[in-house]
């Protein structure tokens, strides 16, 4: 059976409660697989991305109807960092939700003169947001050219530049290392592996550390970031003083060279 995220974030916890440790996040519109219910309340989840967790039953729409009916509408997705979906085409409507950056909505006929769309919710609810808040859904890689797809991921990861560390976050209002590459190329058509390591299965290979290129990945024990260029990398931290989403260099010269992921890198990894 599947089910449909029916909330702006829906955590996916690493057992069946809210104390203890957030592994994932899914986002409103996507559709999980459930695997078992293992509490009254609570399901183990599969993400499309074929990652693992617990999620609330409070945060979804049950039952294969609802998912089936979902995934035969087009969508595009919420490319703004945070997104109102107001009740009427006016910013003084109520907001019937606020969706974060990679939620999913079925557009409902063609944005008005002023550049409202209105589009359908998971739950069916129909509202109206702008049109330049959203964008194309890609289920696979948007460009085929390998320098137009680098740039691409590369850009995208720096829309989250400032957003601050939370630990199994993937979101403007809070995102990890793993949640911050994850989703640059997810939202670029890409599935990656969700956790900081390299996994049997999944795009991103190992390579030399001298043949890294812009969107390639550097891997550290517990930590994962994306090489810029020039020796540089975008990566969430919450080592103290950056507290999120920072540049940092390689370069021993630069004034924001971290020697200790310079020396502790244990990887490199592409998917190209």
């Amino acid at each position: 059976m599947r089910a449909l995220v029916n909330r702006p974030i829906c955590p996916l916890m690493t057992r069946p409660s809210r104390q203890c440790e957030r592994g994932d996040e899914a986002l409103s519109g996507m559709v999980l697989d459930l695997l078992e219910e293992t509490l009254p309340g609570w399901y183990r989840v599969r993400t499309p991305y074929r990652y693992e967790g617990y999620a609330s039953a409070e945060d979804l729409l049950l039952g294969e109807a609802h998912a089936a009916r979902w995934a035969a509408q087009p969508k595009q997705v919420v490319l703004k960092g945070l997104c109102d979906v107001l009740s009427g085409p006016a910013v003084a409507c109520f907001p019937l939700t606020t969706l974060t950056r990679g939620a999913l909505v079925a557009p409902v006929g063609e944005p008005d003169e002023k550049g409202w769309q209105q589009v359908e919710l998971p739950d069916g609810r129909e509202g109206y947001t702008k049109r330049s808040f959203l964008g194309e859904y890609y289920e696979k890689p948007r460009f085929s050219r390998e320098e137009d797809l680098r740039r691409a991921v590369t850009e995208t990861a720096l829309s989250y530049l400032g957003t601050h560390y939370r630990w199994g976050g993937k979101t403007p209002v809070g995102i990890d290392c793993s949640g911050l590459v994850s989703m640059s190329y997810l939202l670029n058509g890409v599935v990656i592996w969700r956790d900081a390591q390299i996994r049997e299965g999944f795009p991103v290979h190992p390579i030399p550390r001298s043949c890294k290129k812009p969107g390639d990945l550097l891997f550290f024990p517990g930590h994962v970031a994306m090489y810029l260029g020039q020796e540089r990398f975008i990566h969430s931290t919450a080592r103290a003083g950056s507290d999120g989403v920072v540049l940092n260099s390689l370069d021993p010269s630069a004034p924001d060279y971290r020697e200790d992921l310079d020396k502790g890198m244990t990887a490199v990894g592409s998917i190209f």
